[in-house]
């Protein structure tokens, strides 16, 4: 019953080993209640943050901001401020006009934005490029791998990362712009961009570097005056709080910043047996492919007898199948060009290597539509089944349809990946329900709905590819606070009656539904990625951490050949129907305190039979004490109540305003007592939605999130009074419905003020480390 609304909100963020969470192997056909879709068990990590949500395909926030680069710390960026937003541009100028050196009050030259945890080992003393030599330039001879040589931090995996970027010209111009260097602009000042959750980030740094006896300490390029790869790593330093948070990672992270795509990794010694199919339909969309052999553990970079390199990153350049012609055979045959960074003679030396006796059966045209040259370039082809023989993991990053422009699809891209793209939030007593093994809570996490309905293009089985990956959001940059990756993972379910299940998911429907694909373990690393081929249908992918309770935000991308339809499985937000319970039971008991608290009532107004906040203080403390354990109401709680029903604004209540009001908190105080089922005056975690939704009140997620983070406490329980105030600023929101705009911005007052809250907490939990 009643009227309902569409909810679209926005809302404001040591090194360690994977800790792996395997899944029990699933029982066929286990569609009961059983163990089939447990996981293992162990421990996890906590955080406090505020979650957000975002589709790319029908977004509900479509429009420029989405597209365009965001500064640091500005609102829509993701990202926390650490001071003002910071714009490159308008600061460079300032400095020009000034006759200044830029002078970074968010990234100071000071230890602790290199170490967050200790002391540094000697002295480093911060320099600019044209203290430490002469004629500083960013680039010389351009940007390539041999500009990226490690220092004293263990932050081998963006070296790589950024080596491999130095290949790709045009990704590489966009994490580092080209307006920019020591020319006659210089000012001290430069800025570089990264892809953060679902948004390119504009960070502004100045020049000044660490330094020992005048040398850089931490990355930097063969040739001293070349200081690009430094500064690069000087930002995404800042972007993630110090050096030190850049400790320990995986190159995939770092190529994802630099790309914005999802990256998936393939054992090749477990390969599948469509591998060649999805390397070519992932060379035809621009993905970015790398592969290695196995290191010698007695050697760094040995190399074989066949001229390949061991524990040496080679990248992908072409797949392709390739017509070919023999005495008494045509077809054809599946090759891979891969390319030694080094560039030098380190080539294959084998079958379809330079100049190897099989490129004769191959026709010229063929030939020079391959641009197959024979020089030592280090790059080199080879047939597929020694790639598999030789190489031993592949590694590939998917760029989202938003990195590639016109120009890419009529060049070697032939095709876009469909993407999908939801921001979300686990949160204590709300959406952190844990994995399956905690069946009761499971269904309280975030759920999204996805359906298929074009299969792959030349696929025989009729099928969609799906690639789900779930990423975590902000914890490298809150190391500082000792907080690392929580342990992630996701389930899907088939839908077969998408229409006659519930939204969202109930506890039913887990009980008795096994999951048709799932991540392969839950982790604790920043994403969890996996490939699935699914028939066209509907299903519901569920994100979670492994313990409940876990608090964090994330990121729920879906990566597919053809469009898919991706929402939110949640409920709308409106009006429904009051619990029965909730209604009085003994309607002779509840008149005769009707009667009472009326009586009250006039007494307190006085003769003109209106009450301000504080008699109405009075009269809620006079009635409810006697039946709940609490302190009373607070101030702010008395007045929002007059605010929500104070219909000619006089900022009292008449007699009549108030009898509504009472009507009001006689529903909210009985659901109230129906989940305190303990006597302890809170309720305890998950069990505010159920208590809003017997007082009639239907919610979705971000609702729930906004108003649990605003009125629970740090363990997910919420007080009576705390409900009650709830309830208030929940009634007052569901009367803006025919105002979408009002209702926004009611939302954002709540999420501002747990904003605030959650900034509160961080800073004492800083002071009590300190």
């Amino acid at each position: 019953m009643g009227s309902t609304v569409k909810f679209y909100i926005t809302s404001k963020r040591r090194e360690v080993s994977p800790k792996i969470h395997a899944f029990a192997s699933q029982t066929s056909g286990g569609t009961t209640e059983n163990n089939s879709d447990s996981v293992t068990h162990t421990s996890s990590s906590h955080i406090s943050i505020i979650g957000k949500k975002r589709h790319r395909s029908s977004s509900v926030f479509s429009n420029e901001e989405e597209e365009k680069v965001h500064k640091f710390g500005e609102r829509g960026s993701g990202l926390r401020p650490r001071g003002q937003v910071q714009d490159f541009y308008s600061l460079r100028q300032q400095c020009l006009d000034e006759g200044t050196l830029f002078e970074d009050p968010d990234f100071p030259a000071e230890d602790t934005s290199i170490f967050f945890s200790r002391a540094p080992p000697k002295p480093f003393e911060w320099k600019r490029p044209n203290e430490i030599i002469d004629d500083p330039q960013l680039f010389i001879g351009g940007a390539t791998r041999f500009d990226v040589k490690q220092g004293e931090l263990g932050d081998c995996w963006l070296l790589a990362a950024v080596a491999n970027l130095t290949l790709n010209k045009r990704l590489f111009y966009q994490i580092v712009p080209s307006d920019q260097g020591f020319g006659d602009n210089y000012a001290g000042i430069f800025h570089f961009r990264f892809w953060q959750y679902g948004r390119w980030v504009d960070v502004v740094i100045d020049d000044r570097l660490p330094t020992f006896y005048g040398r850089l300490v931490f990355m930097h390029s063969d040739e001293r005056n070349e200081f690009w790869s430094a500064l690069l790593e000087k930002a995404y330093a800042k972007l993630h709080g110090s050096y030190e948070a850049l400790k320990g990672g995986t190159t995939c992270e770092a190529m994802e910043d630099f790309t914005g795509g999802v990256s998936e990794i393939f054992d090749l010694t477990k390969a599948p047996p469509n591998l060649f199919n999805i390397m070519l339909k992932a060379y035809q969309r621009g993905s970015l492919m790398g592969c290695s052999l196995e290191p010698d553990p007695n050697e760094v970079e040995a190399k074989c007898d066949n001229g390949l390199i061991r524990g040496h990153a080679y990248s992908i350049t072409r797949v392709k199948y390739c017509e070919i012609e023999t005495p008494r055979v045509s077809g054809k045959i599946p090759l891979v060009r891969i390319r030694n960074p080094w560039g030098n003679e380190a080539e294959w030396m084998g079958a379809w290597g330079d100049k190897s006796q099989e490129w004769q059966f191959i026709p010229e045209e063929e030939k020079e539509e391959m641009g197959l040259t024979f020089e030592h370039d280090g790059e080199f082809w080879m047939a597929f089944k020694d790639f598999l023989t030789y190489f031993t993991m592949l590694e590939m990053t998917n760029l989202n349809p938003d990195s590639l422009d016109d120009e890419d699809v009529t060049d070697s891209v032939q095709h876009k990946w469909e993407m999908s793209v939801f921001e979300g939030a686990w949160i204590r007593g709300s959406t952190s329900g844990g994995c399956r093994n905690f069946i009761d809570t499971f269904w309280h996490n975030p759920q999204y709905r996805i359906t298929l309905t074009e299969v792959d293009d030349d696929d025989d089985d009729n099928k969609c590819t799906v690639i789900t990956a779930l990423m975590q959001k902000n914890r490298r940059s809150q190391r500082k606070l000792g907080l690392e990756c929580l342990t992630i993972g996701f389930a899907i379910y088939h839908l077969r009656d998408p229409d006659g299940v519930p939204r969202p998911l109930d506890l039913s429907f887990f009980k008795y539904t096994a999951s048709v694909a799932r991540s392969p373990s839950f982790i604790n690393m920043r994403e969890v990625s996996c490939r699935f081929k699914l028939p066209p249908g509907t299903y519901c992918i569920v994100p979670s951490t492994f313990e409940p309770n876990e608090e964090g935000e994330f990121i729920l991308r879906i990566f597919s050949e053809k469009a898919n339809e991706m929402e939110e499985n949640d409920e709308e937000v409106g009006f429904g129907q009051v619990d029965e319970r909730v209604k009085p039971e003994d309607e002779t008991q509840e008149a005769e305190a009707d009667e009472r608290i009326n009586g009250f009532f006039r007494k307190v107004a006085g003769e003109d039979l209106e009450i301000d906040w504080k008699e109405l203080q009075d009269v809620l403390n006079y009635a409810l004490k006697r039946e709940f354990n609490f302190e009373g109401f607070t101030k702010d709680v008395c007045r929002s109540m007059i605010a929500m029903m104070d219909v000619d604004r006089s900022g009292k209540l008449g007699l009549q305003e108030f009898l509504q009001l009472w009507t009001d908190i006689r529903v909210w105080k009985n659901a109230f007592r129906i989940y305190d089922k303990d006597n302890s005056g809170e309720l305890c975690s998950f069990e505010l939605r159920q208590a809003l939704n017997s007082a009639g009140y239907r919610l979705n997620n971000h609702v729930c999130n906004a108003l649990m983070l605003r009125y629970g406490d740090r363990q997910g329980k919420i007080s009576f009074d705390d409900f009650i105030m709830c309830s208030v600023k929940l009634k007052t929101m569901m009367g803006m419905e025919d105002d979408p705009d009002k209702m926004q911005e009611f939302y954002d007052e709540i999420m501002a003020e747990s904003e605030e809250r959650l900034m509160q907490e961080e800073e004492e939990q800083e002071e009590q480390e300190e």
